[in-house]
């Protein structure tokens, strides 16, 4: 190589190295402004406790603020369609349950923004749903439960967070796997829900065991019949899954996802996957959590893309065989 030839490759490679001694430069500065976690639901449920905290712990530990944004509606949709259409620099994330992540493409006739291109960013905690019944319930037992349910279609009610929740679209699971249909009782989220369920207005719901496990106490107490979670729930050793009842097809869950706009960097991402890592597994907000039942995850952007795709597919399936769409 000649003289001139190696002065115009290194020439070449200083330019090329100038951005990325840049992009390197600005992760490690981020963040240098306030960060929006949008949350898609009201405040004072399970996402927006998460996202609080975390918000609480990263402003001490980046010295910047991060500003909680609720954003409920249209079944997670609005607050995902926000973050969608947002700048991909990391200022801008979502905080979700999995239903904008796995399963409203498959179940809206519409939507404004395409889940597959959010970007993955962290999966901070889980928590099992369980199987409940009404104070007033003649069922003692989740195999009672299914007994009466498969001999007698369209006598039993259940109710949900919402059409297109985890609840509801586990009750279609339910109704498939015992071959029976029941009535359906959408509400506005898991609040008025488990009201009624207390106040006897419908007969089973399947339901996060965190808003769940306060009204298992008292003079008239919802019965908790089984755990749709692989293992018992820390908060309830005694309540068997739904596994060992016979129904080992019934698993789901609640998981509380953070994602970023469509082409946010990898490192960006990253970064905040290992703050949402450290913080769940902090001994305090372990034993926060585990009041409600609530259990740290932690999983990064390549642990967070399987899972999603994962559920994905498993949830298309039970809308596509159960016929449950929303307009």
């Amino acid at each position: 190589m000649t003289s001139t030839s190696r002065t115009f490759a290194a020439a070449v490679l200083a330019v090329v190295a100038l951005p990325v001694a840049a992009f390197a430069q600005s992760v490690a500065d981020y963040p240098s402004k306030s960060v929006r976690l949008i949350v898609s639901a009201a405040a004072g449920g399970g996402n927006d406790l998460i996202a609080r905290i975390v918000a609480q712990h990263l402003q001490r530990k980046w010295k910047q603020s991060i500003v909680v944004e609720n954003r409920p509606g249209a079944g997670n949709n609005l607050a995902a369609e926000f973050v969608y259409k947002s700048d991909p620099d990391g200022y801008t994330l979502l905080v979700s349950p999995p239903a904008p992540l796995v399963v409203n493409k498959a179940l809206f006739k519409e939507l404004r923004f395409e889940p597959e291109k959010l970007e993955p960013v962290a999966i901070s905690s889980y928590i099992p749903n369980v199987l409940a019944v009404k104070p007033d319930s003649p069922f003692k037992t989740a195999q009672e439960l299914v007994v009466y349910a498969k001999a007698n279609p369209g006598k039993l009610t259940y109710g949900s967070q919402g059409n297109g929740t985890t609840g509801h679209l586990t009750g279609a699971l339910f109704e498939m796997v015992i071959g029976a249909k029941h009535a359906h009782l959408p509400y506005g989220g898991a609040g008025p829900a488990l009201r009624d369920l207390a106040a006897n207005v419908y007969d089973f719901i399947f339901a996060d065991i965190g808003t769940v496990f306060p009204l298992t106490e008292g003079e008239r107490p919802v019965r908790m019949l089984a755990a749709t979670a692989p293992s018992r729930p820390k908060i309830a050793p005694n309540l068997p899954t739904i596994a060992e009842v016979g129904l080992p097809e019934l698993q789901s869950d609640t998981w509380t996802a953070f994602t970023a706009p469509p082409g946010t960097p990898l490192a960006i991402r990253e970064k905040w996957a290992a703050a949402v890592r450290e913080i769940m597994f902090t001994p305090e907000v372990v034993a926060t959590l585990a009041k409600l039942g609530v259990e740290p995850w932690g999983y990064g952007p390549k642990e967070m893309s399987e899972l999603v795709a994962k559920e994905t597919a498993r949830w298309k399936d039970v809308v596509r065989k159960s016929g449950a769409r929303i307009q």
